[in-house]
């Protein structure tokens, strides 16, 4: 049995194995996206990267946080060669000054094949 103050944020897809979210607290875990838009991946990197960062934002609107919210991500990239690529899209979707702590790490094999995968955690008020 959980602990009271945990909210789970079902998929909007019911067939795949996870949450879009579970907050524990004030912490909001957002899991893991990629850049697929209605299932589809686009083979260009930045149509992908942009992806990833919209799939996010609709994450934290679904469960009452925003971007501004974030203070932690993950990401993890198939091909190193792409991690400044990728930063330079990142960012945009942040605020310059408030940018989350973020790791990145190579990664073989993501979830159908796609190039990035962000996991980000976020801290809703009460």
């Amino acid at each position: 049995m959980l602990a009271e103050g945990v909210t789970f944020y079902p998929h909007s897809n019911p067939n795949l194995p996870f949450s879009t979210a579970t907050q524990v607290g004030n912490i909001v875990y957002l899991s893991g996206q990629i850049g697929d838009k209605d299932g589809m991946l686009s083979s260009d990197m930045a149509t992908q990267a942009h992806q990833v960062m919209l799939n996010i934002q609709a994450a934290t609107k679904a469960t009452g946080v925003t971007m501004a919210d974030i203070f932690k991500c993950t990401v993890m990239i198939d091909d190193m060669a792409q991690w400044k690529a990728f930063s330079d899209i990142y960012i945009t979707y942040f605020d310059k000054t408030t940018l989350p702590a973020r790791s990145a790490f190579g990664a073989d094999g993501l979830a159908m094949n796609a190039m990035f995968e962000v996991e980000c955690m976020a801290y809703k008020a009460q």
